[in-house]
């Protein structure tokens, strides 16, 4: 997979092997091989992550990858019943969360109006904005992150969260988002791929 080579005043476009990889024959995973995922895989899965644009590059996101029996038995009481076996089987499992203190960070990551961190910190609403917004637009590029790294993903929204968060983050102003099973896939899908709407459905012109 390779980025084809740009002509002057145009951007690179990747091959359709990437474009197959990313999205068209990416598929959501429900077991998993016990394959390990080393920590150089998922470093890169956050390096990877970080540069997808945020509002004032603000970059709520946090990640906590859950890789040990221990932790996963900490973990799979909060899971709905039917998310537990996938996330057992499972190498790694990502608990995405927002950090409600994200604003702290402002005047690292966007220099040119650091007052902006006084501003998001007299704002609690505008926080919230902030977070529900980019936290699952960031969500949105992990995952397509993952796949980069030839790994499958698994995300899952049933969850207690309150749970998760007095589990995980019961001193910091994290709040968890999404779970994101990581791994190889246990052999064939379980089922044919889904369809998805045409353009004709979801496209208009003007």
């Amino acid at each position: 997979m390779s980025a084809a080579p740009a002509a002057p005043g145009t951007l690179p476009r990747v091959d359709d092997e990437a474009r197959a990889a990313l999205f068209t024959d990416a598929r959501t995973v429900y077991s998993f091989a016990d394959t390990p995922v080393d920590d150089k895989t998922l470093n890169g899965i956050w390096e990877l992550t970080r540069w997808a644009p945020t509002a004032v590059n603000s970059q709520p996101l946090r990640v906590l990858y859950i890789r040990t029996p221990e932790a996963k038995e900490r973990l799979l009481p909060h899971l709905d019943e039917g998310n537990r076996p996938k996330a057992a089987s499972a190498p790694v499992v990502a608990v995405l969360a927002v950090d409600g203190r994200f604003h702290e960070h402002i005047p690292r990551l966007f220099p040119v109006r650091p007052e902006l961190k006084d501003h998001f910190d007299a704002d609690p609403a505008l926080r919230d904005r902030i977070t529900s917004f980019n936290g699952p637009l960031q969500a949105g590029y992990f995952i397509l992150a993952v796949r980069a790294f030839g790994l499958a993903a698994g995300p899952m929204g049933g969850f207690d969260a309150a749970g998760i968060d007095k589990e995980f983050f019961p001193e910091s102003d994290w709040r968890s988002l999404l779970v994101v099973n990581i791994g190889h896939p246990a052999g064939a899908p379980e089922f044919d791929r889904l369809p998805r709407l045409g353009h004709e459905d979801v496209l208009a012109w003007t």
